[in-house]
């Protein structure tokens, strides 16, 4: 999808006729770049895709900024780094501002991953349009505890996707299917409320905060992906709505 696509008005119109609100525009993006000219190129690049966003009349956009294997995602990489990503991700925030559209980066890629990382380029970046996008599900991918996480990072976000994963230690090799997280602890997809992320408590302390923004259901597990997500969107409807 590019601007001036005619592909936006019948995006537009198929979501007006069915009641469904576009709420984020999430797109990719990598502000490690190889040399000067490649870095302003991909921020030109993220500023089209924030028009995009304005053609679509969505107000929320989740750009992501970095992406680095666990080894080299060390605290030190991430300081000599730092200036570049808050430069990169203000000057995105401030193009968007003058359509009222609030950009965020995601908690995912190893390298920008842990609550404080993201946070400090949250708090750095310091654009009241500048938030993070919160998923609950990714801090386990740093095996960082999901809920303190996310009441570290709950303030600053914009936009919250929920997702569930099992999680097995790393000397327990559950074979096909899984993936390691950057500690090595092996990680499934799992249908919201099954798995082993505390994904009730973390709903019931969204609701109490008072947050009233979206919540994004994701489902990454190997079950049907319709069957999956119905069950996940039936337990979080059914844990908001418990007083």
């Amino acid at each position: 999808l590019t601007k001036g696509s005619p592909l936006i008005a019948e995006i537009r119109a198929k979501a007006q006729e069915t009641g469904l609100e576009l709420s984020n525009l999430a797109v990719g993006g990598n502000l490690l770049q190889p040399s000067d000219a490649e870095y302003e190129q991909e921020i030109r690049r993220l500023c089209d895709q924030v028009d995009l966003a304005h053609e679509l009349g969505i107000k929320l956009m989740r750009h992501d900024i970095a992406f680095l294997p666990p080894d080299q995602a060390t605290v030190e990489r991430f300081e000599t780094e730092l200036p570049r990503l808050v430069d990169g991700c203000r000057r995105v925030a401030d193009y968007a501002a003058q359509y009222g559209i609030t950009t965020s980066i995601e908690n995912h890629g190893f390298f920008v991953q842990l609550s404080e990382r993201v946070l400090r380029i949250v708090q750095a970046v310091g654009r009241p349009n500048f938030k993070t996008t919160m998923d609950i599900g990714n801090f386990a991918c740093a095996d960082e505890p999901s809920l303190s996480a996310v009441k570290r990072a709950l303030p600053y976000a914009s936009m919250i996707h929920v997702k569930d994963f099992y999680v097995r230690p790393e000397w327990n090799n559950p074979g096909e299917g899984w993936f390691r997280s950057a500690g090595g602890s092996y990680l499934r997809g799992a249908i919201v409320g099954q798995g082993d992320l505390p994904v009730r408590e973390i709903l019931q302390y969204i609701r109490k905060s008072g947050y009233n923004g979206y919540l994004s259901l994701e489902f990454e597990g190997l079950e049907d992906c319709f069957t999956g997500s119905r069950y996940g969107l039936n337990f979080i409807r059914s844990v908001l709505s418990q007083a």
